[in-house]
């Protein structure tokens, strides 16, 4: 939490930090300097995209860090909001964590009753699309797949499909819903997953792209499988 707040405030170079600026006055970039703290801003700025920060509030971060960064009398005491600080961000992150698990949980009824998806006992939701043939595989076997994955509002955030390039890893050293979900198929199968935020990233997410609480959608097509290779034993030395 400490982190994260040190890099909220650092978020709001993202604004305009000149004495008339509020939040909404533009920043001339004419420097690849300028450019650079620019992007420190945006880089920092996606951290505090899910705070629902009001335009006020955007002001009295860029007076705080305004006044500091150029060694004016702060108009508080701010050491002393430590705590204050971080049960604000805290309640705002877990507020809107709770906003995008009940969107999830909605858009993944709706996937079961529309798509005549099916879901497991740990809330998994899944539709194969295409079966495949042979061996499904195990939680320890390396797989090669496709991937396309999105938010729920069809956000992508990743995606093998558009890099154009498969990908392959060991099916246990991934998400609970990737784990469970790619084992119901076989090898040349298609399938579609809605994963819960609890068998995804949980609370925490994966910022910038996957905000805290949030369900997720893939579309996964299986290549191959196979087992892990047993470790090479080490050459017997000839006795003399």
């Amino acid at each position: 939490m400490k982190k994260l707040v040190a890099l909220a405030f650092c978020s709001v170079l993202l604004f305009s930090c000149n004495k008339g600026g509020g939040s909404n006055q533009k920043v001339d970039l004419k420097t690849e300097d300028d450019k650079t703290f620019y992007a420190v801003g945006a880089m920092f700025g996606d951290r505090l995209s899910n705070l629902n920060l009001t335009e006020h509030e955007v002001n009295a971060l860029v007076a705080g860090l305004r006044d500091k960064a150029t060694n004016q009398k702060t108009q508080i005491n701010y050491r002393e909001y430590q705590s204050k600080v971080q049960a604000l961000f805290k309640g705002r992150m877990s507020k809107n964590t709770d906003k995008f698990k009940g969107k999830g949980k909605d858009f993944i009824e709706n996937f079961v009753k529309k798509e005549g998806a099916s879901k497991t006992a740990s809330g998994l939701a899944y539709k194969v699309i295409s079966q495949g043939k042979g061996a499904n595989p195990k939680p320890t076997d390396i797989v090669e797949v496709h991937y396309h994955g999105t938010l729920i509002d069809g956000t992508v955030f990743d995606s093998s499909k558009e890099r154009g390039k498969k990908v392959k890893f060991p099916l246990n050293r991934v998400i609970k819903g990737w784990t469970e979900g790619l084992q119901l198929l076989q090898p040349g199968g298609k399938i579609k997953l809605v994963i819960p935020s609890e068998l995804a990233y949980g609370d925490h997410g994966a910022p910038p792209k996957i905000p805290g609480g949030a369900t997720l959608v893939f579309e996964v097509e299986l290549f191959s499988v196979n087992s892990p290779e047993a470790p090479k034993a080490a050459p017997k030395s000839k006795k003399k």
